[in-house]
């Protein structure tokens, strides 16, 4: 009865009006706008040859910020549609598309764009660590050397920055001069990611990360995706659907060449749409 009495007094207690300058510190400022179509794709189709349609009138929305995932079974056109975004697939003799991907609202395939600036915002990491056969600290600063920066000190500074932000600056901050093929797998792929990022670009592509990896060196990876999509738009590759459940916020389902289903993660995994995607999903196929 006595709490009852107090809580009455309470609500019969007048509180002070704040003053317009604590009420102007409290309010909450606001966050960067995040675009929810920032990688716009709009019925792209996708030819090897004039006879190998690989990619049939994809249309999607990637949103800025955020973890996207595309899983499907082998051969289904997603590393395909990866590496259309940063225009990989255009070093292949009589390739062909239709429609259109957009970044930012650029399109992609603007004669006027230049490909080497799109590929500087759009950085890539491969299924297979490829670290080159130099030090440490000339992995990360290669694209800048290529660049002409030569100035030490903000070359220290990118190598610093960019192994922090693949997790690897305290495992290597005292063996820079070494040998990157000294590097366990797992050092090796974010030693990869450092470099992808060294030249801060707005995108991250991964094709299939983690799989030559441990699991404890792919857990690793997978926590460090959740820190990079702070500052990147991820999009990642990958043949492991618990994968995709545990880093992505958003699921694209592919199935021979043919974007099957696209939504949040958790909807995805728990209650698709499409009866193909949950087939796949629960492992009746693929």
């Amino acid at each position: 009865m006595e709490n009852v009495n107090n809580l009455k007094e309470a609500k019969t207690m007048s509180l002070p009006s704040p003053s317009p300058s604590s009420s102007a510190d409290s309010a909450p400022v606001p966050g960067p706008i995040r675009r929810p179509d920032y990688i716009q794709v709009r019925k792209f189709c996708f030819n090897y040859t004039p006879d190998v349609r690989v990619l049939h009138h994809i249309t999607m929305d990637i949103p800025e910020n955020e973890v996207t995932a595309f899983i499907g079974p082998s051969g289904c056109g997603k590393t395909t549609l990866l590496r259309n975004f940063n225009r990989m697939n255009d070093l292949i003799d009589g390739i062909s598309h239709e429609g259109l991907i957009t970044v930012d609202g650029q399109d992609i395939f603007d004669p006027n764009l230049e490909v080497i600036s799109l590929r500087k915002r759009i950085g890539m990491v491969f299924q297979k660590s490829n670290p080159f056969p130099k030090s440490i600290y000339e992995n990360v600063v290669y694209s800048l050397r290529i660049a002409g920066q030569r100035d030490k000190g903000i070359l220290d500074e990118v190598v610093e920055r960019s192994l922090r932000g693949a997790a690897l600056w305290e495992e290597v901050k005292d063996r820079l001069q070494q040998s990157a093929l000294g590097l366990s797998g797992g050092q090796m792929q974010r030693l990869c990611i450092a470099r992808a990022i060294a030249n801060q670009p707005h995108i991250l592509l991964m094709d299939e990360p983690c799989s030559a990896l441990d699991p404890i060196a792919t857990a690793k990876i997978e926590e460090l995706i959740g820190e990079l999509k702070e500052q990147f738009t991820v999009v990642i590759v990958t043949h492991n659907m618990q994968q995709a459940a545990r880093v992505s916020d958003r699921t694209a389902y592919f199935y021979l060449g043919k974007l099957i289903e696209m939504d949040a993660t958790k909807k995805i995994f728990s209650n698709p749409t499409k009866k193909e995607t949950e087939d796949y999903i629960s492992g009746r196929f693929g």
